[in-house]
């Protein structure tokens, strides 16, 4: 086994990380941050430095990391059985938390859970979901989808298409299902309408987009235009998904229930990869039939409905219970606008508060981010938009220092001219 220290050099001999220029990464004058330990909303790295998870490791986590519970769901997991295979059979923490998923959305249309594994397979989930529906229960016409500019549903092929930011389309943006980008629905025409299958948003705020704001009641409208013309809507919260807003699901400000309601990031907490489309008996109604007729939804994951990540799942959302975590989240919402709202182009949306530096260097919200380690916060900015996002268990006097920590960075790195009172 080698020693930690050699670690990071095996790091640039072996590894290809996500979303990271690797020449950089692999310049001999780079530390890599190997992070090695976390407690609550702490995380220490490989020379004993702590900082505070400013994105809540890529908007993950929810309670802090080692939550007692959650651990302790875990083990006793591992103590039964730590995967069996979901296509075909089924286990008790599946029906548990498809249970209360459901029940999340009291009286609503919601009934039926499909689970997979991240955020992008929930997507696809749900747009193959709806474009099969259309072909085998009379309308094949159906076969448009409908996405908004700047949009981002996830990285795999079909959720790619969807989007709306071509830095995240890879090799090319000709790929994939028949995507119509708006900016708003009044640009489509009438056989445009004719076509539509689903509409597909992330709700309240645009996340890769640089965490930009939907007018209020942008949503509700949205709703009530799909209901007119008997279209699917389908919600992509994978990153609003519990309680990042303020309420469970970011849908719930404006009482809207979609059609399809994609989860992942937070599902579990943030400990295992899980992710689950939510939706109605209308649609599973769909896909009923004999195997000779080939209704069936042919889709699944190796790992769907992990009996380890439904046993976190479960474990989190009592812990929402237990802690009365979103009674909590008011007077937190609050301190992080107090702090933060006289920082340039500020904006905020529940626990997720974002600024933009106006300036010609594309890498200054990285600089500031880079700066902000030394002052003992951690996060990860888009272009030069920067993020603060931290597991809700955050405390008051938490977000003191991590608003601090980033300020100290925007004075170290901004040009005086630019500079914040």
């Amino acid at each position: 086994m080698p020693p930690l220290s050699d670690l990071p050099t095996l790091d640039k001999q072996h590894l290809w990380h996500p979303f990271t220029p690797m020449r950089q990464w692999c310049a001999p004058d780079h530390t890599p941050l190997m992070l090695v330990q976390g407690r609550g909303c702490t995380l220490r790295d490989q020379f004993g430095r702590e900082y505070l998870d400013g994105n809540a490791s890529i908007w993950t986590n929810i309670h802090g990391h080692a939550h007692p519970a959650i651990n302790a769901a875990i083990v006793a997991q591992l103590g039964r059985v730590a995967h069996t295979s979901f296509l075909g059979f089924t286990h008790e923490p599946a029906i548990r938390l498809a249970k209360e998923l459901v029940e999340l959305l009291p009286g609503s249309k919601i009934t039926r859970a499909f689970f997979t594994d991240n955020g992008s397979t929930a997507i696809e989930s749900a747009v193959r979901m709806a474009l099969q529906y259309w072909k085998q229960n009379g309308r094949p016409q159906r076969d448009t989808l409908i996405a908004f500019d700047r949009a981002y549903h996830g990285d795999t092929l079909g959720a790619a298409s969807l989007g709306g930011i071509p830095l995240f389309k890879g090799s090319g943006n000709d790929f994939g299902y028949r995507v119509i980008t708006v900016p708003s629905l009044d640009s489509l025409t009438a056989d445009d309408r004719s076509r539509i299958a689903a509409v597909v948003i992330e709700p309240l705020i645009q996340g890769a987009a640089g965490m930009r704001l939907w007018p209020q009641g942008m949503l509700k409208n949205l709703d009530a235009w799909c209901s007119a013309q008997d279209v699917f809507l389908i919600l992509d919260e994978v990153m609003t998904g519990f309680g990042r807003t303020g309420k469970m699901f970011a849908c719930q400000h404006e009482d809207v229930v979609p059609d399809f309601l994609c989860l992942a990031k937070g599902l579990t907490g943030g400990y295992l990869p899980l992710a689950v489309t939510l939706t109605t008996e209308r649609v599973f109604d769909g896909f009923l039939g004999e195997p000779h007729e080939g209704r069936t939804f042919f889709y699944g994951h190796s790992y769907a409905g992990s009996q380890l990540g439904c046993a976190a799942a479960l474990a989190s959302l009592q812990i929402f219970r237990d802690e009365h975590l979103l009674e909590q989240l008011p007077a937190k919402i609050a301190r992080m606008g107090e702090l933060m709202a006289d920082l340039p182009g500020y904006r905020q949306c529940g626990m997720i508060a974002a600024i933009t530096l106006d300036s010609p260097d594309p890498g200054l919200g990285a600089k500031v981010c880079l700066a902000a380690r030394s002052h003992g916060l951690l996060t990860r900015p888009i272009a030069n938009t920067i993020v603060l996002m931290p597991p809700l268990c955050i405390t008051l006097e938490e977000i003191d220092r991590m608003v601090a920590a980033l300020r100290a960075a925007l004075v170290e790195v901004r040009p005086p001219a630019c500079q914040t009172s």
